[in-house]
């Protein structure tokens, strides 16, 4: 392929901000970007950084709880370069808090707005011309949706149902050439479990989790990128969520046991 022209979610920061920067330097003057979030300063760096590596990169802030913003951003990247290969649905909010902690449920349908409406919506509007393309659906989901973590009810239920939709929507367009490939990151060094949700619907500014031997950004972008270019089905990124996704239907007691003996080690980490 002569040109990509690329969408990428959640391009900020964090693991949409890395992979952007990594697609750029792997592929340069034959990339087209279009990066989106709602942080438009540090958007806009991602942007000139990706452009110093030869890319085009068109910065466009999105807020894909909103369906408008998530057409717009479609619409924008199919104006200005005419076509969509591979769309990243990245974006997304983390929470954490034991279900008993929460009196408004009000932030659980936000949080199923930002994790699963965004990627529907962008999907539904990219999904013609992925189709002209023969493209790539990229779904960037976590650990956190192959098995039920307790103290993240809300988020285990919005990749859950973010892999279901992704994992049918895989066998619809079979005929149609598009692959459709979810990444399941593990703990990944990043700032998005600090800005998750807590029990009150308030940025946390902890993360719940202990973050030992989180993985890289770097290593985590990589690996999602390989993955998209090789159209696989699956990114399972850790030994751990490999042995955890066969022991969930092989012993799903012991994942229930070694699921809740893991939330007592962090609480007393952080006491």
């Amino acid at each position: 392929m002569d040109e990509r022209v690329v969408v990428i979610t959640g391009a900020s920061d964090g693991i949409g901000a890395e992979l952007a920067r990594q697609w750029a330097a792997r592929e340069g003057g034959r990339l087209k970007l279009v990066l989106a979030a709602r942080g438009e300063d540090k958007l806009a760096e991602v942007a000139q950084h990706c452009r110093a590596q030869g890319a085009q990169a068109l910065a466009l802030r999105c807020d894909v709880e909103s369906q408008d913003d998530c057409r717009a951003l479609i619409d924008a990247a199919l104006r200005v370069f005419g076509r969509i290969d591979v769309l990243v649905n990245n974006a997304g909010r983390s929470a954490h808090a034991l279900f008993e902690q929460v009196e408004d449920l009000g932030w659980y349908e936000r949080l199923m707005r930002i994790n699963l409406w965004g990627s529907v919506w962008c999907t539904q509007a990219a999904l013609p011309a992925l189709k002209a393309s023969r493209g790539r659906i990229v779904a960037v989901s976590s650990l956190a949706g192959l098995v039920g973590v307790p103290g993240r009810t809300a988020y285990s239920a919005s990749k859950f149902a973010m892999n279901g939709f992704f994992e049918a929507l895989r066998t619809e367009l079979t005929e149609d050439g598009v692959s459709v490939t979810i990444a399941y990151p593990g703990v990944v060094s990043t700032q998005i479990r600090y800005r998750g949700f807590n029990a009150r619907g308030e940025p946390a500014g902890v993360s719940g989790l202990v973050e030992d031997g989180a993985m890289s950004v770097q290593t985590c972008a990589r690996l999602i990128l390989d993955g998209t270019l090789a159209r696989r089905r699956d990114i399972v990124m850790t030994v751990q969520g490999r042995l955890g996704r066969w022991l969930k239907l092989l012993a799903p007691a012991l994942i229930d046991r070694l699921a809740w003996k893991a939330v007592k080690r962090e609480e007393a980490a952080r006491s």
